[in-house]
């Protein structure tokens, strides 16, 4: 009599790492193609608190975080966590992104600062919470998205400041 035996679950390889970081950097590219900052942009016109980044800073910052995001997402998937804790933590994974990728069309598209500081004040909660998902699955997974936690609470505090100095 045989025993049918379970096939090892497949672990995805470099081709999905490559993918993942690809993903999660387009969707702030996507972002990217919504935002003017120029001299003459909407965004220039608004006041900003003295600690505000000089521009060119937020484009290597965000590819980093965005990298740091798809390889912590990869990992997940490698994981040997059970399917269903795999599947919460890509779920909380994929309601950040979707947050974090309308933020950008929301602020500067519509030009609507108060309603991304809702959105970013959403994000911050939902990127805690893929955190602790993620922590559950694979444990460097979970810090690498640290970063980009303290990146949206000090984005957060930007765009609160920005509210607060009239906008």
């Amino acid at each position: 009599m045989q025993v049918a035996t379970v096939p090892p679950r497949q672990r995805p390889g470099a081709l999905a790492l490559v993918l993942h970081v690809l993903g999660a950097n387009a969707v702030g590219l996507l972002g990217a193609l919504t935002t003017a900052t120029g001299d003459s942009s909407w965004y220039q016109s608004l006041a900003k608190p003295p600690f505000q980044p000089p521009p060119w800073v937020f484009g290597p910052v965000w590819t980093v975080l965005y990298t740091l995001m798809g390889i912590a997402a990869w990992r997940v998937t490698r994981s040997e966590a059970p399917r269903p804790v795999i599947r919460t933590a890509i779920a909380a994974y994929a309601i950040q992104l979707v947050l974090n990728g309308i933020w950008t069309p929301v602020f500067f598209g519509a030009q609507a600062p108060r309603a991304g500081l809702v959105i970013l004040l959403l994000l911050v909660v939902a990127v805690a919470f893929t955190i602790n998902a993620f922590r559950r699955a694979d444990r460097t997974a979970a810090w690498l998205l640290v970063p980009y936690l303290l990146w949206g609470l000090f984005a957060t505090v930007l765009n609160g400041s920005i509210v607060a100095l009239g906008a």
